[in-house]
């Protein structure tokens, strides 16, 4: 008896057991399950979330990375460097200076490397950040670091002066790189790349210029001509929306899809300014205005002369290849023999505006973008504007395209032609894209600042229609027309400029009334 009692309560015992662990068992998977959903919903949360919900106990040590780190690719990268460095040589080289050549600032006639060697520091990769995956196409943003040894020489030469070699040292880059692969069947997988330079945070390119067996004063402002042309050609070539696009393995590939193309057109009404800033000693100033979205396609208005409430009410057209990142820049400035002194600069984001609807904007000028750099915060007084965005449906996309390529060319041979000092220098009532035909407009190539002799040069006005061809007023405007030379503004910056229809800065913003 008591041996089949025994084994009764070793059973019950035994399936009570396994009853009791079975429960525990399930109850630990749905603690497990809850906790996991928790953990995936505060991972959706941002810090302002988290903020909201921790009120003031919200923990300051908690993190949201943005890129993700990649040791390892950095450690690949130091290995590959050597060879990677010989590529990049030969491909800046290549790529490189013909932009110095076209962006090339008056005053200088040859800018060209004389030496360039990218040293034997690799650069750091801090993050990868994977923004898009489109079919098709790959886009991925990379935090860039550079504070390498790179040894590169300028060879820099001006008009009665002889070849001075520049070397740029102590070069920093510090920038995020967007990169889009387009991806291919065909091995090695990837047709094309493009690269860009994201505008925010704003790219930093930190370098000191160092005269080889000579003196930067032997051409006045040189040191602020090189950083304007660098800064320049990063604002209007690598920083996003412009890109650069490589193709990739010998696989032929249409890349106009991957190109930048014309999104709009800004039709921009420049009325007048107030309460501008008096540079002159005796009298007023004698004001003008440079417009543009890119610094390659500048235009200005006429100059009013002794009044510091000038009215212009001129019209230009201004091509917007994106909208969402663009912003049109107005700078003021003071017309003088060979200086000219900025009064006072704006931009306006063109996010701002709407489609097809006109808008009137009082816009306060400021002394620079960067006003973390400006003692003289004053007021520069403003500037009234209206303007008109409209976006252009296909055929006026290619049209404006074609036009675009065709402006670019005329500069070309303005410049070559002596008529202009380099494709950056405004140019009054500069050619524009009008409607779907696209045709080139000028309000006339009047009197430069070069003209030399006892007459008035009245210029000789360029009109075209539709997509004709510049006419042969051409040669006759550039008899007649000076080149645009400008001054430094009142207030210096790192990268200055030399020639203010040159200059441009990425901080600061429009300040509507």
């Amino acid at each position: 008896m008591g041996l089949i009692s025994g084994v009764f309560m070793g059973m019950v015992f035994g399936i009570a057991l396994m009853a009791g662990w079975k429960q525990m068992m399930r109850y630990r998977s749905t603690k497990r399950i809850a906790k996991a959903v928790d953990i995936k919903l505060l991972g959706s949360l941002n810090r302002d979330d988290l903020k909201k919900i921790c009120g003031d106990n919200f923990p300051e040590w908690i993190s949201f990375p943005i890129f993700e780190q990649v040791k390892w690719l950095n450690k690949q990268l130091s290995k590959l460097w050597p060879y990677i460095a010989d590529a990049g040589e030969m491909v800046i080289r290549e790529s490189v200076e013909p932009l110095l050549e076209e962006y090339r600032p008056p005053g200088i006639t040859s800018l060209k490397f004389s030496k360039l060697s990218l040293g034997n520091v690799a650069p750091k990769i801090e993050g990868i950040r994977v923004q898009s995956l489109k079919k098709g196409q790959i886009t991925m943003d990379i935090d860039f670091r550079w504070g390498g040894d790179p040894s590169i020489i300028l060879g820099v030469e001006a008009a009665l002066v002889a070849s001075i070699p520049i070397q740029l040292k102590d070069l920093q880059v510090f920038t995020v790189i967007r990169v889009i692969f387009q991806l291919a069947e065909d091995i090695p997988c990837i047709s094309a790349v493009v690269v860009a330079l994201l505008s925010e945070p704003k790219p930093r390119i930190d370098y000191n210029l160092k005269a080889v067996g000579g003196s930067l004063t032997a051409i006045p402002g040189l040191s602020d001509m090189i950083d304007d042309t660098v800064n320049t050609i990063v604002i209007d070539m690598l920083q996003w929306p412009h890109r650069i696009v490589v193709p990739i393995g010998g696989i032929p590939i249409d890349t106009s899809e991957l190109e930048l193309k014309p999104q709009g057109k800004i039709a921009l009404t420049v009325v007048k300014a107030n309460d501008l800033k008096n540079m002159e000693m005796i009298g007023k100033s004698d004001p003008y205005v440079v417009v543009y979205i890119r610094p390659l396609f500048k235009v200005k208005t006429k100059v009013v002369e002794n009044n510091l409430n000038p009215v212009w009410n001129q019209t230009f057209e201004l091509i917007a290849e994106d909208k969402e990142t663009q912003t049109l820049i107005l700078e003021v400035f003071d017309k003088d023999i060979g200086q000219d002194k900025r009064l006072g600069i704006v931009k306006l984001p063109l996010i701002e505006l709407e489609a097809d609807i006109l808008k009137e904007i009082d816009l306060r000028l400021l002394p620079s973008l960067d006003m973390l750099k400006i003692k003289d915060k004053k007021d520069r007084g403003t500037i009234t504007i209206k303007v008109l965005y409209h976006e252009f449906n296909k055929e006026e996309q290619l049209l404006a395209l074609e036009e675009e390529k065709r402006i670019l060319e005329e500069r070309k041979k303005l410049k070559q032609a002596g008529v202009i000092g380099s494709t950056m220098d405004a140019v009054d009532g500069a050619a524009s894209l009008v409607g779907s035909g696209a045709g080139m407009v000028g309000t006339g190539l009047s009197a430069g600042v070069g003209l030399v002799g006892s007459g008035i040069g009245t210029g000789v006005g360029i009109v075209g229609s539709g997509l004709g061809a510049v006419g042969s007023g051409l040669t006759k405007a550039g008899k007649f027309m000076g080149r645009t030379i400008t001054g430094q503004s009142s207030h210096p910056r790192r990268s200055g400029s030399t020639t203010p229809v040159n200059s441009v800065q990425e901080n600061g913003g429009a300040k509507p009334l």
